[in-house]
């Protein structure tokens, strides 16, 4: 009796894989990696080229940093554009309701937005929310503190420059309005600008083109120009530190940051996202904190803000094993009478000075710097801006007074 044999399948038939056989997926096809750029974004091309490529966007997370740092360390996940506003601006206090419903009408438009409020508030994280919640979003969001640069060189931190323009421009440079083309420009603490960059700056904003310091064209840039500053604007103009013109062209919208001390309800729900941060990334034990320490962190004036009761958490969690218990000064300057390293006195009260009748008028004002200074937990920013004069002045006064200071001990 014969058989029938199974036909066999023909060689354009889908061959199936015997049972004992790992099924494989089928290749993905796609385009290769992008590879690494050679050059940094502000690398471009020599004197009077543009650039042949858009240099590589400098996202959020690599630009600027957020007002909480513990999100960018190894091993955690970064502050990114697609966490919800309630993630990025923690608090449920009625003025954070505030700013959130500010951000999310605010940020779709491409309108100037002015963001005030105190050192280590978090007026960057809320410039990085209303560029998260742009059309923009996914271009770069590029970040400059106009305080930190010298005179002499933000004009080619802001606009760039040509190679050979200046000594030391060994290559041509692109500024921050070009590296943040199509994408959100923050202007940080822009009232410690000069005033005659304050006059180029407003010609840009109205123009929306760039000139390179040495170059003979003009680059056209679209770039959503925001601003922040600790100082009070108003008083800026007032004082002949901001033009008048260009606050109205940066300020269409006012967004006021309140400080620490103003949502007091709001500093557990901060220290409780920070300390569980800290256990997700180092604790193998959860730590926790006391009813006292909790106590403490409530009753507490946070001068230094959101900064300062990150750094208080951040150091507790260190010092302490399991239970996190009271740190009295949180990180405060000391309030005792001791010299402070710049020849002048610490006061037990830090809301008054007591001079000698016959002080020189030298000494008086190191006397008033140095006492600022000290209220303000050495924030020279927030000093700067109470006594009225830019951060470079008062970055020099104190140079000076340590020179003084170091020759009368040579002397001795």
């Amino acid at each position: 009796m014969h058989t029938q044999q199974p036909s066999r399948p023909s060689d354009d038939s889908p061959r199936r894989p015997p049972a004992d056989e790992p099924t494989r997926p089928p290749p993905v096809h796609g385009p290769d990696p992008a590879p690494i750029p050679e050059k940094l974004p502000g690398d471009l091309p020599g004197p009077g080229h543009a650039p042949t490529e858009t240099p590589p966007p400098m996202h959020v997370q690599h630009a600027v940093t957020p007002v909480s740092r513990l999100e960018q360390e190894e091993g955690s996940p970064p502050v990114t554009d697609a966490q919800p506003l309630e993630r990025r601006l923690i608090g449920n206090s009625e003025a954070m309701d505030a700013v959130r419903r500010m951000i999310v009408r605010v940020a779709p438009t491409d309108s100037a937005v002015l963001i005030c409020g105190e050192s280590g508030c978090g007026k960057e994280l809320v410039a990085e929310s209303l560029h998260a919640g742009s059309a923009r979003a996914d271009g770069p969001f590029v970040a400059i503190n106009c305080g930190a640069i010298p005179p002499t060189l933000i004009e080619a931190e802001l606009f760039g420059y040509e190679k050979g323009s200046f000594t030391g421009a060994s290559r041509t440079h692109a500024g921050v309005f070009e590296r943040a083309n199509n994408g959100t420009l923050l202007l940080d603490e822009f009232t410690e600008m000069p005033l005659e960059m304050q006059a180029r700056l407003l010609r840009v904003l109205e123009t929306k083109r760039v000139r390179r310091v040495g170059a003979e064209v003009e680059i056209p840039v679209n770039v959503r120009v925001l601003a922040a500053t600790n100082r009070c604007p108003v008083e800026a103009v007032e004082a002949g530190h901001l033009r008048e013109d260009i606050y109205y062209r940066l300020a269409v919208v006012l967004i006021r940051l309140p400080p620490l001390r103003e949502r007091g309800e709001d500093i557990l729900a901060l220290a409780d996202y920070f300390l569980a941060d800290l256990n997700r990334r180092h604790a193998q034990h959860p730590k926790r904190f006391s009813a006292a320490m909790r106590e403490r962190l409530a009753q507490y004036d946070w001068p230094g803000n959101v900064r300062q009761l990150r750094n208080a958490v951040e150091r507790a969690f260190v010092l302490c094993d399991e239970v996190l218990d009271v740190d009295h000064d949180f990180g405060a300057a000391p309030a005792r009478t001791t010299t402070n390293g710049v020849g002048g006195p610490r006061h037990a009260d830090p809301l008054s000075i007591t001079l000698p009748i016959g002080s020189s008028l030298d000494d008086i004002e190191r006397t008033f710097i140095v006492a600022t200074l000290e209220h303000f937990g050495g924030d020279k920013r927030r000093a700067a801006s109470a006594l009225g004069c830019s951060v470079k002045t008062l970055y020099n006064k104190l140079h000076l007074y340590r020179r003084q200071l170091g020759h009368v001990a040579a002397a001795s």
